[in-house]
């Protein structure tokens, strides 16, 4: 492998073309995430690789540890696995906040099996049904010292008889006395070091993966239903990584700033996976990442002491940096990365002129292993989230009702689909004698990946972001983009998150309506933010019907936006309303389930049901209808089946 191949010059869009004249394959990745991280081992030793903190308090403690130490790591915490019976084909599951024996173990877990990370925030049943369908018995896990409710977790798990070990980790830096962990009845209990302390740091003494092996199943969420399993492979991660370290201004002296929970791929690929080909550090963040709020305020003085180069995080994260005084030189941080959600404009300048940095959008998707677009310092495309990766092929398409897809010609909006060898092979949806059983479940199509999202492709690959497709408001058998309501409000200088929904309406099926969150210390009335849309958006039809002020707009777990529980206010708000001659005093509740939103109304003593049937009757939603005679135990008048679907 030379270091020409391995590192083409990528500075700039007009690069792309010559870098793909060369086959991906002649560059000489390495095969595995094992192989990576052996190379990087034997290249710089000793060289700092992790530094973690414990917590933002002391975030002038790191935890370090040099690329030849987390290999030997890895190899003691793999061969404990292997020791305890895991194989190839064996998923592993962890499930803890970042700390420093949480790296090792999803490095070992790709070495050893399968890597399957857990968010401890989903529902017991989301967990237990993402244990069973990774057929993971082994769990690691924080224990009480990390994580209290998380450790709960794992009891109420091991309870169920799904597991028959549980490996725990302990704080980075943790003192060396060990407390005695419950008993689980039925199930292994250990401290994970403490049990690999001995074990081999040499080598691995199990089977090697290959790069078409599953290196991991990840978890695409869990906001509608229960959270499918998108199996990763070996090659993908790494051709993936590769992508984004290609990038010229990355160099080994270009420290990288972590604060993403490791369930999430971007943790993975773009804070571990990355920094090893070129051999550099990164700095983790102590357990609640981004959401301990002590990390802000002393977020500038780590930059400077660390003299962070590259960062990635989500919108949310650099509005509440905007707030926080730079006090400290921040000259090194070149890249600051955003994604999973749109960058509100009054983000996006409110940032740059705190800081004099500006924000570089990418994107990607579990389903395309990560990342599969980014933009360049120096050359911003206002309106875009980037040009497609090296490798990576993307393009509009039609999709028929017939699910057949037309291509569209460049600059037409579609449903964005990318190919090439970042893509996955499908979700998990069994186990045979072979293995794993994956489908793409109708977002495969020769090679292609549907992914769900509204998007332009221009000629130089540059990808314009319309919206979800999922999300589009239906408006009288009209399909309005949500995208347009929410770009015209987050025009407003004042509005710093938006999202819009669609409200039921017994006449046009829906009808759009807004959330949107304000800029700290700033007031708007709801209506004037209405007129303001009204007047930035270009069809009638699509201006929003009302406005809605939150505090935060929903997000999920990594910071996507979370539509779902505005369709339930708006859903809850518009029967409110339409209620309000029948039954005033009615208690109306939307709940969601398996990603629908569901109705539920409990009416007064005297209230004519049939009254209140007729009114839902309008409404394409799923409803309930009870009595509150008997309010700790209300009797239901009309079920759910009674209501209609949407």
């Amino acid at each position: 492998m030379t270091a020409e191949l391995l590192w083409p010059d990528y500075a700039a869009p007009n690069d792309l073309a010559a870098i793909e004249a060369v086959p991906l394959a002649a560059r000489g990745l390495p095969e595995t995430t094992h192989a990576l991280l052996t190379r990087a081992a034997m290249l710089w030793p000793d060289r700092p690789a992790v530094a973690v903190l414990p917590d933002a308090d002391r975030w002038q403690e790191p935890h370090r540890r040099t690329f030849a130490q987390l290999l030997a790591d890895v190899h003691r915490y793999a061969n404990l696995l292997h020791d305890l019976g895991v194989r190839r084909a064996d998923a592993v599951a962890l499930m803890a906040p970042n700390c420093t024996e949480l790296l090792t173990a999803t490095l070992a877990a790709q070495l050893a099996g399968i890597a399957a990370p857990l968010n401890a925030s989903l529902s017991p049943t989301h967990l237990g049904e993402l244990l069973r369908r990774s057929g993971a018995r082994l769990l690691i896990t924080a224990g009480p010292e990390l994580a209290p409710d998380t450790w709960t977790n794992a009891r109420h798990l091991a309870g169920t008889g799904a597991l028959d070990t549980v490996l725990v980790v302990r704080p980075t830096a943790a003192s060396a006395i060990l407390e005695p962990l419950p008993v689980l009845p039925g199930v292994t209990v250990a401290y994970l070091d403490a049990a690999a302390r001995h074990r081999d740091s040499s080598q691995f003494v199990g089977t090697v993966p290959r790069s078409c092996d599953l290196a991991a199943l990840f978890h695409t969420g869990g906001t509608t239903g229960a959270p499918k399993l998108a199996a990763h492979t070996h090659g993908m991660e790494v051709a993936d990584a590769w992508m984004l370290a290609a990038y010229s201004g990355f160099t080994a002296e270009s420290t990288v700033f972590a604060a993403l929970p490791l369930f999430h791929v971007n943790a993975l690929v773009v804070t571990v996976l990355m920094p090893l080909f070129k051999g550099q550090q990164v700095l983790w963040a102590g357990p609640l990442g981004y959401r301990d709020p002590d990390l802000f305020a002393r977020f500038w003085r780590i930059v400077q002491r660390y003299r962070i180069a590259s960062m990635s995080a989500v919108p949310t994260v650099y509005a509440a940096l905007a707030r926080c005084p730079v006090d400290a030189d921040i000259s090194s941080l070149r890249l600051a990365v955003v994604g999973a959600s749109p960058l509100p404009i009054a983000v996006r300048y409110g940032f740059q002129a705190h800081t004099g940095l500006t924000l570089m959008e990418g994107y990607g998707l579990t389903e395309a292993t990560c990342a599969s677009a980014r933009t360049f310092p120096g050359a911003s495309r206002p309106g875009t989230v980037g040009q497609r990766l090296p490798y990576q092929q993307m393009k509009a398409v039609r999709i028929g009702a017939d699910g057949t897809w037309e291509d569209l010609a460049p600059g037409r909006t579609g449903v964005l689909a990318i190919s090439g060898p970042t893509v996955f092979p499908g979700y998990v949806v069994g186990r045979d004698e072979n293995g794993y059983v994956l489908d793409g479940l109708s977002k495969l199509v020769d090679g292609w990946l549907d992914t769900g999202d509204l998007a332009q492709v221009d000629s130089e690959g540059f990808v314009h972001l319309a919206g979800r497709a999922k999300d589009l408001i239906i408006r009288g058998g009209h399909n309005i983009d949500p995208n347009v309501v929410e770009h015209a409000l987050l025009a407003h200088p004042q509005v710093t998150a938006a999202a819009a929904v669609g409200r039921p309406d017994p006449h046009a099926g829906e009808v759009p309506v807004a959330y949107v969150t304000l800029a700290p210390g700033t007031t708007i009335a709801e209506d004037e933010l209405c007129s303001w849309a009204r007047d930035r958006v270009a069809e009638p039809a699509a201006a929003p019907k009302a406005v809605t002020v939150l505090d935060a707009v929903p997000v999920t777990a990594v910071g996507k936006p979370y539509k779902l529980p505005l369709r339930a206010d708006a859903t809850r708000r518009a029967v409110l309303e339409a209620l309000a001659a029948v039954s005033p005093r009615a208690a109306i509740t939307a709940r969601i389930e398996d990603g629908s939103v569901i109705v539920t109304v409990v009416v007064e003593p005297g209230a004519d049901p049939t009254a209140v049937e007729a009114v839902l009757g309008r409404y394409a939603i799923p409803w309930e209808l009870r009595s509150s005679h008997e309010p700790d135990q209300p009797e239901p008048l009309v079920g759910a089946d009674r209501g209609a679907t949407a």
